[in-house]
């Protein structure tokens, strides 16, 4: 067996420090808050929300929304590094992959949450319309969870047997867990073909789903016609837009994880100089769908698609508009375009400030043209005319932020975020490279 002391050292799961502990304290705390405020929601129903006939979907599907987006890290971007065989993808892939899983499902969650009657969710698959993207999404979404779940797992399994082997003496418990995950991992010949095989054919699978989940998702706006959505631009924009938070969230928990776990030595200013040239390249694809999106119908608009634009541009949502544009895509593009802009503390305030602006894009995506509606709002009461979400809305949304957020702690913790089995043979290549 090669040496793994140094890395064992370096990559398993460490135990949770002081911080560590206070930050899975406070998001449960958090969660707990959630909970009770949606269950104070089930009871009294849909009225504790400011969702009207109007503005129907509101924050639940914004939110929605951002978390499919984010899942697409791990949908495209690391199957396509993982089919392309590219060396600096190694210390971020899995990482990604945690992202991508956590996101998805907080997504299914999310739909839940968003129903008035949850106890009605199996009407979905009893009374699925195949020509509803309701049903699309209904099919979709569990079927990413589960290959999502599968491309996270069995990368995993040389490194379960590892640890299986690393907490025999420490903690034979830990130890029994890890070589029941490991499924009997011996290393053989036939395992590792096995395992490269089904790690290529569902880095395969996931790039299809992925970019389906990006334009089910854009179907279910555009094929509403309504003002702001009715465009055959929804699916290419949501797939580049998911690009960029993807992206960003990535960066943004590779830092976290990078300075938590001192792994200075793995992932380096390399890593984040390639994932800023790659934020910036999906930043300039976005952008110029925004173009499409709202530049272009400036200039022959209809009267609705006028009151809409004018709404974004210089009205009431004006203020969210331009700070989601300016600076979460444009001067994120600007200060990735140098060098020191690539470097890890500026890329960790660049993608906090890209994921923020992420998740405030969608709701400015929703909003907006729910309160523009088929038929003019007329005899209805004035609160109907606006849209700000209620006390309930914020509780339950930053809880299931919290509750991803967890996921993705808990996965670090107990999970070696860099992949050690393959970090050793790569290291044992580079010094056979080296010796030759």
């Amino acid at each position: 067996m090669k040496n793994y002391d140094t890395l064992l050292k370096d990559l398993t799961p460490k135990k949770f420090t002081k911080f560590g502990v206070i930050w899975t304290s406070f998001l449960l705390v958090i969660i707990i808050i959630g909970i009770i405020a949606y269950i104070d929601q089930i009871i009294k129903g849909q009225v504790v929300t400011n969702m009207r006939d109007y503005a129907l979907w509101g924050i639940y599907i914004s939110n929605f929304v951002f978390f499919v987006a984010t899942s697409f890290v791990g949908s495209i971007i690391v199957a396509v590094l993982r089919l392309t065989k590219n060396e600096w993808r190694t210390p971020l892939v899995r990482i990604a992959e945690i992202i991508t899983l956590a996101s998805i499902v907080m997504a299914g969650i999310t739909i839940m949450i968003d129903m008035a009657r949850p106890d009605r969710l199996l009407n979905l698959f009893i009374h699925a319309r195949i020509q509803s993207p309701i049903t699309w999404d209904v099919i979709i979404i569990p079927t990413t969870i589960v290959i999502s779940f599968l491309l996270l797992y069995f990368p995993l399994l040389p490194d379960f047997a590892i640890l299986k082997d690393f907490f025999k003496k420490k903690k034979p418990k830990l130890s029994k867990l890890y070589g029941k995950l490991s499924l009997n991992w011996k290393g053989t010949k036939k395992q590792k073909a096995i395992q490269t095989k089904s790690i290529r054919i569902i880095a395969l699978m996931i790039i299809p789903i992925g970019l389906m989940l990006q334009t089910i998702d854009a179907w279910l706006f555009s094929t509403t016609y309504r003002i702001g959505w009715d465009s055959t631009n929804m699916g290419a924009y949501f797939i580049s837009g998911a690009f960029v938070a993807g992206v960003a969230a990535l960066i943004v928990v590779v830092y976290v994880v990078r300075r938590t776990n001192k792994l200075e030595k793995y992932i380096t200013n390399f890593q984040f100089d390639k994932l800023g040239k790659l934020l910036a390249l999906a930043c300039l694809v976005y952008l110029y769908f925004n173009m499409n999106e709202y530049l272009i119908p400036a200039y022959t608009p209809s009267i609705g698609e006028e009151i809409h634009l004018n709404t974004l541009f210089v009205g009431s949502y004006s203020y969210l508009f331009w700070m989601v544009t300016i600076g979460g895509l444009i001067l994120p593009i600007l200060f990735l375009l140098f060098k020191k802009g690539r470097k890890p503390l500026p890329m960790f305030v660049i993608g906090l400030v890209v994921v923020i602006g992420s998740w405030w894009k969608r709701y400015i995506i929703i909003t907006p043209t729910l309160l523009h509606p088929f038929l003019p709002i007329q005899g209805v009461p004035e609160s109907w005319h606006h849209y700000f979400p209620s006390l309930h809305e914020w509780l339950i949304t930053i809880a299931t932020l919290a509750m991803a957020l967890l996921i993705i702690t808990l996965l670090v913790r107990y999970l070696p975020v860099i992949p050690i089995q393959r970090t050793a043979e790569e290291n044992d290549l580079l010094e056979t490279n080296i010796k030759h």
